[in-house]
């Protein structure tokens, strides 16, 4: 078994997910959580319900983040927990703050009281004033986007985008790995060489 099974008890998602693998990377690939990143905060931190052994060890930041409170068993940080081993690892992560989603919901909700609560020529004009909000901005994005330049300026964007998002993901990773990394190619001692060094020796 090449690959580590990965499980999130909460959320009911598993998957087959590549040794190496941060857990970080694997909850957004696995669509446990929505967000590009971890910030500053760490609010991604979960608990190993088995398979820990599979896992690097906890980081010095890890150590760090959980000395405040107290770090509970099988407490780790999913940006920094990479997948070590093949195996089988079951995650439990953090009940998901429910305030936001109410508090649009409310507003939802209030919204569409008021609007059955107007008279019914109230009603009307509102949505004529919607339909021509929208109908303007659709005239005026097809006014201004000459198709073949928007798709080459996004092509390009796109790109520079990916970039960024991989050297802000280096960025992030736990200077203990990136070490670790760095020994191993040491010690394979491998070197590349020139293909012009290498016609030369045939000659």
């Amino acid at each position: 078994m090449a690959d580590a099974y990965v499980t999130f008890e909460r959320e009911g998602r598993e998957g087959i997910v590549a040794v190496g693998s941060y857990l970080g990377d694997v909850i957004r690939r696995l669509g446990v959580a929505d967000k590009d990143q971890c910030n500053t905060e760490h609010d991604c931190v979960v608990i190993i319900k088995s398979g820990e052994e599979f896992l690097s060890e906890p980081t010095s930041l890890e150590t760090e983040h959980f000395s405040a409170s107290g770090r509970k068993t099988g407490e780790r940080l999913a940006c920094h927990a990479k997948i070590e081993r093949p195996g089988e690892i079951v995650v439990m992560t953090k009940e998901t703050k429910k305030d936001d989603k109410e508090t649009a919901e409310s507003t939802g909700d209030q919204f569409r009281k008021e609007f059955a609560e107007l008279p019914l020529d109230q009603k009307i004009a509102e949505l004529m004033k919607l339909e021509a909000i929208a109908f303007g901005d659709t005239v005026s994005f097809i006014a201004n986007s000459p198709f073949k330049v928007f798709e080459k300026i996004g092509d390009v964007m796109a790109d520079f985008g990916m970039k960024l998002e991989n050297k802000a993901k280096k960025a992030q990773r736990p200077a203990e790995h990136a070490e670790s990394g760095e020994k191993k190619t040491k010690a394979t001692g491998k070197k590349k060489t020139k293909p012009e060094e290498s016609t030369k020796s045939d000659n």
